[in-house]
């Protein structure tokens, strides 16, 4: 055996263990991803909550505007996103649904020429002169003259006060709309003893007059699409010389 005493006494041998492998600290790495994890659950359940408190259309229509295959479209107002997407999901739409979502849309503008519950008599008179129709051009606003007061000044295609008033009225109804309208004018028919009718030039030019006013009053210039003059070739009372055939049709087009 080997001698372990030193010249000056025994020898003391001093071991280091180096402490083990999974004493060492283990960092912050499970903090982030605890965190990540409860930022999950909590998108996760708001998305249930959504879900469960939105309609079936609504559903669609976020799904819709969310799909990754929604391109910008060209020509779209502003930067295109907002306008291409509305229009794509638009054009995405069934025609049966479009349909019903037109339809919706015309019962709550008939609703609102209708005079019902208007707010003054004054309102209610001045909505005496509008009869609505559904085609399947789209819904047809008619703007005619009463056997007792008309909408423009004896046989011109000057306004009356009356008519001016009614224009406002569409204008701010029609301006919460993206649809297109369409103008046409049509007049009661004159004697064939005359020697030049009036009817075509007093049918268009009536039906640019209410254009004009429609303008002035706010509607957008381009969603008027067609200005069309019809004479007295489109009557509504069997008595073609009857004021009820003077008339102008505002038309929401589908």
């Amino acid at each position: 055996m080997a001698d372990v005493n030193g010249p000056i006494g025994p020898v003391v041998i001093i071991k280091r263990i180096s402490a083990a492998a999974e004493t060492r600290h283990h960092g912050g790495a499970w903090k982030v991803a605890y965190a990540d994890f409860v930022t999950a659950m909590m998108a996760f359940f708001l998305l249930m909550w959504l879900v469960n408190a939105t309609t079936e259309k609504q559903r669609s229509g976020l799904a819709d505007y969310f799909n990754p295959t929604i391109a910008r479209m060209p020509g779209a107002a502003g930067d295109g996103r907002q306008e291409g997407v509305r229009h794509a999901v638009s054009q995405a739409m069934p025609d049966s649904e479009k349909a019903a979502d037109f339809e919706e849309v015309a019962q709550q503008i008939q609703n609102q020429l209708t005079g019902t519950g208007a707010e003054s008599m004054q309102l209610t008179n001045l909505l005496k002169h509008v009869v609505t129709r559904m085609t399947d051009e789209g819904l047809v606003i008619e703007l005619t003259d009463l056997t007792d007061e008309s909408l423009f000044i004896d046989d011109t295609a000057q306004p009356r006060v009356i008519l001016a008033e009614l224009t406002r009225i569409l204008s701010r109804v029609l301006g919460n709309m993206r649809n297109d309208i369409a103008l046409s004018g049509h007049v009661r028919a004159y004697p064939e003893m005359l020697k030049t009718s009036p009817v075509w030039a007093l049918s268009d030019a009536r039906a640019h007059a209410v254009r004009n006013l429609l303008e002035q009053a706010g509607l957008d210039a381009k969603r008027i699409q067609r200005v069309s003059g019809y004479a007295d070739r489109k009557q509504r009372s069997g008595n073609p010389m009857d004021a009820a055939n003077n008339r102008i049709e505002v038309i929401l087009l589908r």
